[in-house]
């Protein structure tokens, strides 16, 4: 087994390392979400945890670690006689992102169940992780199905594994660490309202911090055993602190003026529920036991707000984490401070001791340090809205002629600034036609491992979800040859039956948005980063991947590369400039280039082609790279022909589109429409996508989808 990382040689990260340490003092705060970027220490200080909480007694034999003085009276293992406990380490049991349901919860074997009435159940993760940490690296990539069990869990403190009228319950009271890169996606809210603390960290900038890392790292690459014993004894003084912090907490008071501070704090910050307040003044009493009081001070209701409602306050994906510290001290400040009663220490030090701060992240040289950014801070002013040109009443749009103001040298309207998105709206849903088998989602309809069940089938290795009916019904003609003497149904392996279920599956939305100068009439670029700014929501509430090509100028280029983080699309697409010609054929072959890319390296996520333009072609443009043999090239030629052609390539591969028509002013051409026909798919204005106006437009996307087929 390898020597892991010492906790108290981690450089830096001083609310890390004080969030974690706060739940070994009391686990009842909740667990710990970590979020920041790469390299930054997440993994290895949550790994390292493990060896300062105290050791545990279970009894003896039980693989549902069972407390000997109060044992679990439905422990599938159980009943436990009474006795003496066996003492061993807290465990830390990793969940893999890519883990099935029965490696989380357990297996139940249910040929033996049916057969034999036996109900053989091989314990989970949850099992493990039962008085210990369960901890989930990349936790915003854990599927949807497994993150409903781990709610369950978390909220119930026991596992139920239910199978055709077979049930198995056992305690799983754990304390929950995830990790997680915010470039990559965000948490559910359901979820995300069960950390009871979240820290942000990043690397540190200062080069002497930095230079601490690299040497800790590679001592401890050199020599793990030497370095862990360099360090021991401060692992042990760490030790000692937290055993002494959990016996002093139940005597920690939380006085009323506190309360009211925690209280008024969550009132005046809007947190959704109680259960931030709960949080917050457990978290504060155990601020005051890791300080060595007895009762519990402004200071750490300050703390505690700053830990546990960052991630409460965001109301969208967009949302800045974080809370306006100004706006916290104004608050405390209404409230007098309490007296402290018998404090043995009054003015303790909050922050986990050691001989320094260092460490590395998990596994790499490229270790991250400190440099922890503030919990919250004042918000940023909002910037002013950049004017739209032509913004004049008195100024029609002409359907040729995108702005009234100088062109450039080609003709083209020239660059204007970035302009702030219109607040976005809910949209209604558009699909993917057809049955995909794409990652569990809320989009399109899908084979999925949950779901209504819609048939049956021979398991393909081991079965997990039986269908009864038609397993008994591929058993009963074989009773007579099987020899069937009793009541019970004899069943072979060979009669089981796998149910085939339909759900929803999270698909590929690729937004192709034209920020040429035609899109710079009057305010028209802001109602269009509204509406992309609403789908874009729409994509993170379905667990859609969300990709961004712009094209303007002669080029298309992809703004962001398909990932699950729509708050780095929001970002790209709230700093995008208009101007310049249309090359609306580049936009579509970048678009179909990185589909081809897309669909080798996930082939089972669908796409869906969001295309946002007025539909004219002023410009042939390049992609970006050469078209492929027998596609349309962007070489020259008329820029009308060029997009029709580049159209029906898409249309050829079955993609399935949607046109959002951004053309506005009293003369339309229509030109979308026809875009929208070349591609296969319907076309919609601005106006038209808002939800209470969009009834029948998932219907026109399979419908030409439909037709499309039948024609080929």
């Amino acid at each position: 087994m390898s020597t892991p990382y010492p906790f108290t040689a981690v450089v830096g990260q001083s609310d890390l390392r004080l969030a974690l340490l706060l739940n070994a003092v009391s686990p009842a705060v909740g667990g710990v979400l970590v979020r920041g970027e790469k390299g930054t220490a997440k993994s290895t200080a949550v790994r390292a945890l493990s060896a300062l909480l105290p050791q545990v007694d279970v009894v003896p034999g039980c693989r549902f670690s069972c407390a000997p003085a109060a044992p679990d009276p439905a422990c599938p293992d159980g009943p436990h006689e009474p006795g003496p406990g066996a003492a061993r380490p807290a465990r830390m049991v990793e969940l893999p992102v890519g883990a099935s349901e029965d490696r989380l919860v357990g297996a139940l074997d249910i040929e033996r169940a049916l057969a034999e009435g036996v109900k053989a159940f091989e314990p989970g993760l949850l099992a493990d992780a039962h008085r210990g940490i369960l901890y989930v690296d990349e936790v915003n990539l854990l599927h949807d199905h497994l993150i409903d069990l781990l709610l369950d869990a978390a909220a119930m403190g026991a596992s139920y594994v239910e199978r055709e009228g077979v049930s198995v319950r056992h305690a799983a009271r754990f304390l929950l660490v995830g990790t997680m890169n915010p470039e990559e996606g965000e948490l559910r809210p359901q979820l995300l309202d069960r950390f009871g603390l979240t820290v942000e960290v990043a690397a540190s900038r200062e080069p002497a911090q930095r230079v601490e890392v690299v040497r800790r790292r590679l001592a401890y690459e050199d020599d793990p055993a030497a370095f862990a014993g360099r360090w021991a004894g401060d692992e042990q003084d760490v030790r000692a602190r937290v055993v002494a912090a959990r016996a002093l907490l139940p005597q920690v008071r939380l006085g009323d003026t506190s309360l009211l501070q925690i209280a008024a704090t969550c009132a005046g910050f809007e947190v959704d529920g109680m259960r931030a307040d709960i949080v917050m003044a457990r978290t504060a009493t155990a601020l005051a036991a890791w300080a060595g009081r007895a009762e519990v001070r402004k200071e750490d209701v300050r703390q505690a707000a700053l830990l546990a409602l960052p991630h409460r306050r965001r109301r969208n994906p967009f949302d800045a984490p974080g809370l306006d510290e100004d706006k916290l001290d104004e608050i405390l400040d209404g409230f007098p401070d309490e007296e402290p009663e018998n404090d043995p220490d009054p003015d303790p030090d909050p922050e986990p001791e050691g001989p320094d701060d260092g460490g590395p992240e998990d596994g790499g040289p490229d270790g991250g340090g400190g440099g922890i950014p503030p919990q919250g801070g004042p918000e940023a002013p909002e910037a002013p809205e950049a004017p739209a040109p032509d913004e004049s009443p008195e100024a029609p749009e002409s359907p040729d002629s995108p702005a009234q103001q100088p062109a450039s040298r080609d003709g083209a309207a020239p660059e204007q600034a970035a302009v702030r998105a219109a607040e976005p709206f809910r949209t209604k849903m558009l699909s993917v036609p057809g049955l995909g088998e794409g990652a569990s989602g809320r989009r399109s309809r899908a084979r999925t491992a949950h779901g209504r069940t819609t048939g049956a089938q021979r398991p393909r290795g081991q079965l997990t979800k039986l269908h009864l009916a038609a397993t008994v019904q591929a058993a009963a003609p074989h009773q007579k040859a099987r020899g069937r003497s009793g009541r019970g149904l004899v069943v072979r392996k060979d009669d089981l039956r796998q149910a085939t279920r339909e759900g929803r599956e999270g698909n590929l939305v690729l937004f192709v948005v034209d920020a040429s100068g035609s899109m710079a009439a009057r305010q028209r670029m802001s109602a269009v980063k509204g509406a992309v700014l609403s789908l874009l929501l729409d994509a993170y509430q379905r667990r859609d991947k969300v990709g961004l090509i712009t094209f303007r100028g002669s080029a298309a280029e992809l703004a962001l590369p398909p990932t699950s983080s729509v708050d780095a699309a929001a970002t790209r697409l709230e700093q995008l400039p208009t101007g310049g010609r249309t090359p609306l054929a580049a936009g579509l072959l970048k678009a179909h280039e990185v589909l081809r890319i897309e669909r080798l390296r996930d082939p089972s996520r669908r796409p869906l082609l969001v295309v946002v333009t007025d539909g004219r072609a002023t410009s042939a443009g390049t992609a970006g790279s050469a078209p492929s043999s027998g596609s349309a090239g962007t070489d020259g030629g008329d820029p009308r022909a060029l997009a029709g052609r580049s159209a029906r390539l898409l249309q050829a591969e079955g993609i399935a589109s949607v046109v959002v028509d951004c053309e506005s002013g009293p003369v339309r051409l229509g030109l979308a429409g026809v875009l929208a026909a070349d591609l296969g798919g319907p076309a919609v204005t601005l106006d038209g996508l808002r939800a209470d106006s969009l009834a029948g437009l998932v219907k026109n996307v399979r419908t030409a989808s439909d037709t499309h087929r039948r024609a080929a």
